[in-house]
């Protein structure tokens, strides 16, 4: 049986962590080189890409990609894992907000945005990643960082006295935590606040309309239909602009040799990656116009 390769689009359940998911569908379809693109916490669920084969070589190119998340902010209560699995460290007995003043401050965190990693995130300090500091009862001063939240909207309001529960859609850029988001839209409010729920529902331009079930996986799989399923590899990285080769120059680019750009079309006229196809639109790799001499680099070729 060929290998299988390219995106599966999982819909992680709760409860599971991504590694957890991987090590589950690499018994299902029994292959080691199986990668994610993009951690989800346990008890969050939704839209967890894997890349088989091949397709391992460009999940750091599907990660560039905004992610759209449903997320739930609980206003009345703070935790200190900043969603609900963790202590609560502070609340107060009642929520007088409306749902006026909670759209308004949603729509205020729009565009680039500071934010500090939470203490329970896998961001490494000094060779240790933060949640094992965490575990230990430390706090550390942690950088502040830039994301870029793209679209918010408020989707839900539910009043329940002593908490408050605003339910919101955000498409942000990566590395951008929706716990913290979470907790600066409360302080925002003046309210201790915490992430009640959430759901990734885009990641890699993957929406979950298109995930399978880990029970859907196991069911393909056994009738050898899977393959179909599958995002091919350069289909998730469409963001990067497309390039063809000419016949001549065609050996040359997949034995990985720098081409000149008169070979390829259209011109090339950024210095950013691009998909490179020959001209049956085969998928031939990543490649990358060079400053200094204005050739066309391989950075990740793709045997045929």
């Amino acid at each position: 049986m060929t290998e299988l390769e390219g995106v599966l689009a999982v819909n992680k359940p709760a409860g599971w962590t991504s590694h957890d998911v991987v090590a589950k569908v690499r018994r299902l379809v029994k292959m080691k080189r199986i990668g994610h693109a993009g951690t989800l916490d346990p008890e969050v669920t939704g839209v967890l890409p894997l890349c088989l084969g091949r397709a391992t070589r460009v999940v750091e190119y599907m990660q560039d990609l905004p992610k759209e998340y449903q997320a739930v902010l609980r206003l009345g209560v703070s935790t200190d894992t900043e969603d609900l699995t963790g202590t609560v460290i502070e609340s107060v007995e009642e929520v007088n907000i409306t749902p006026e003043a909670a759209q308004e401050t949603l729509l205020s965190f729009l565009g680039e945005i500071s934010q500090v990693p939470p203490m329970y995130s896998a961001v490494k300090v000094d060779g240790k990643r933060l949640y094992e500091l965490a575990r230990e009862g430390k706090t550390i001063e942690r950088k502040s960082r830039i994301v870029t939240v793209h679209e918010i909207e408020m989707t839900g309001f539910e009043a329940h006295g002593s908490y408050t529960d605003v339910s919101f859609r955000v498409l942000c850029s990566k590395g951008t935590y929706i716990r913290t988001l979470c907790v600066d839209i409360g302080k925002k409010l003046g309210l201790p606040s915490t992430m009640a729920k959430l759901e990734r529902t885009l990641s890699a331009g993957i929406s979950a309309s298109k995930c399978l079930t880990l029970e859907q996986i196991e069911q393909f799989m056994a009738d050898g239909t899977l393959q179909s399923w599958l995002v091919p590899a350069d289909e998730a990285i469409v963001h990067l602009h497309a390039y063809t080769v000419t016949d001549e120059k065609r050996s040359a680019a997949l034995q990985g040799q720098r081409l000149s750009s008169q070979v390829v079309s259209p011109p090339v006229n950024h210095f950013g990656c691009i998909r490179l196809y020959d001209t049956e639109n085969q998928f031939l790799g990543i490649f990358q116009k060079q400053e200094e001499s204005g050739a066309i680099a391989p950075v990740k070729v793709f045997s045929v």
